[in-house]
């Protein structure tokens, strides 16, 4: 394939992700303009509208595009292209599948799986999103697909279902949805740890045990409600940017890890230590790991280097250097050798599966 479609495709294969015969078919002929009529935002925070001349090339990029924006939040969007794909991928779509997908976005995620030959039914709990999505889908031709505005926490009443996918960041699963799979099916979700949304499959009866498998990190839009009720083994949120870094220990890789080694680096350091969270860092356009001390302002930096900088207490430099130590001794494993066990937790009328304890396989 060569053009624009053709180019796409090979943007989402160098974003790190697999695609299949079926999906890459899936891609080229699902039209991602059809979602996002009224535009997005940059990165930077303009809008880009259908006029514009970058329109159709930026729509064609493995990036998210923000469509809703609340005091400037973002809180609905189409998410990147190559992490769709790798979600997709893991979670195994057949032909005649029935998927729930709580967070319907733009409905363009929804689209791809239809064209895998599945049934969906999306639920949004924001009534404008739901509508947009049940019109894009139309405007796009895309059969198969139910979009629902409610509280996806709840599910889909009275139906069962072969997958569960969540397109939002998430504290924990809902016990619903391991209620309305049908055997053998499985929750494929980003699971907030150490400040980010690592996506996990989850399965097991609602009633537990659950367990956990990491897939591939992620960031991602938070969801709303019970879905990302606080509990006592959360992480902790940063209260604002560090400032006044000062360095405390010297780097320890050369070259630098790259994105995926830090990020596998970031999984371990949440799995060992409940104050490991992401926090912006003056100059650097991506967040970076830390430990935070406990009123959130200060604590310590590890940088993909492996160097550990401070700001204000200087309590979690050991923890900090602990973490490195541990995770050089264990070989530096990948997030994926990771199996994680979930406890009921949160809201008590409505409560999570959250993860809760974490060992190397």
């Amino acid at each position: 394939m060569t053009g624009r479609r053709g180019d796409y495709l090979e943007q989402i294969r160098r974003g790190g992700a697999d695609l299949p015969p079926d999906l890459a078919a899936a891609f080229a002929s699902v039209p991602r303009e059809a979602f996002v009529p009224d535009g997005f935002q940059r990165r930077d925070g303009t809008w880009v509208c259908p006029a514009d001349p970058e329109y159709l090339a930026t729509v064609y990029s493995d990036d998210v595009l923000v469509t809703k924006v609340d005091n400037k939040i973002p809180v609905s969007s189409s998410s990147q292209p190559s992490l769709m794909a790798i979600m997709i991928v893991a979670l195994r779509v057949a032909p005649g599948q029935h998927i729930l997908e709580i967070g319907a976005g733009t409905g363009y995620n929804a689209a791809l799986l239809a064209s895998l030959g599945a049934t969906i039914t999306s639920i949004d709990v924001q009534e404008d999103v739901a509508v947009r999505a049940r019109t894009a889908l139309a405007r796009a031709g895309i059969s198969h697909v139910r979009v629902e505005h409610g509280d996806g926490y709840a599910g889909s009443s009275g139906d069962r279902f072969d997958r569960v996918i969540v397109t939002v960041g998430i504290g924990g699963v809902s016990p619903q949805w391991l209620s309305q799979l049908a055997p053998g099916g499985f929750v494929l979700a980003p699971v907030k740890h150490a400040g980010t949304h690592p996506v996990l499959v989850v399965s097991g009866p609602p009633e537990g045990p659950v367990t956990g498998t990491p897939v591939c990190p992620s960031g991602f839009m938070l969801a709303a409600g019970p879905l990302t009720a606080d509990h006592p083994g959360a992480f902790p949120f940063p209260a604002g940017p560090l400032t006044d870094l000062l360095p405390v220990m010297p780097p320890r890789f050369d070259p630098p890890l790259g994105e995926i080694q830090y990020r596998d680096l970031w999984y371990a350091a949440g799995a060992w230590n409940r104050r490991a969270s992401h926090v912006a860092v003056a100059g650097r356009e991506q967040g970076c790991l830390a430990l935070l001390d406990e009123n959130r302002t200060g604590g310590a930096v590890i940088f993909p280097d492996g160097s550990i900088h401070a700001a204000g207490s200087s309590d979690q430099v050991e923890p900090a250097a602990i973490i490195l130590d541990r995770w050089i001794s264990a070989g530096r494993p990948p997030m994926q050798a990771w199996r994680v066990s979930c406890t009921l937790t949160g809201d008590p009328d409505a409560p999570i599966w959250a993860p809760d304890a974490w060992e190397l396989s």
